[in-house]
């Protein structure tokens, strides 16, 4: 009974972290994907001194992650790709962790670092504490 509870509060907890970080990199991504880099440089100054195809991608590979956390396991098709979302995006996060390590920008890498411990968890959770098994 206590370990059918457990993973129960783990399945809800690794919903809540995939909802939240999903929603984040779906806005975040779709924002870079669409918005003209002027608009793009209010809020993100490096926009500017990078390429815009590499902004596009970044926003397309934060806006697929986004997506992979979610719809595979909501649909129960091939629920695994959530792990591979999950580790794209900690994949994305230690690459920008790693950019603004190179622009001098140290402030910004501990939220990286904390992104990417919530992917990890993830990715850990759907993997060994609670998967989600396909239709």
């Amino acid at each position: 009974m206590e370990q059918k509870k457990n993973n129960k509060a783990m399945h809800i907890t690794l919903w809540i972290a995939k909802g939240l970080l999903a929603a984040m990199f779906i806005m975040a991504g779709f924002m870079k994907a669409t918005q003209p880099v002027d608009a793009l440089a209010e809020s993100l100054v490096w926009v500017t001194s990078t390429p815009l195809g590499l902004v596009r991608f970044i926003g397309v590979s934060e806006l697929l992650g986004g997506i992979g956390l979610l719809l595979p396991a909501i649909l129960r098709i091939k629920p695994f790709l959530t792990i591979w979302a999950a580790l794209g995006i900690g994949a994305i996060m230690l690459l920008a962790a790693i950019f603004h390590g190179s622009r001098g920008e140290f402030e910004a890498i501990g939220f990286n670092v904390f992104i990417l411990a919530i992917a990890l968890f993830i990715a850990w959770g759907r993997s060994k504490k609670a998967p989600i098994s396909a239709k």
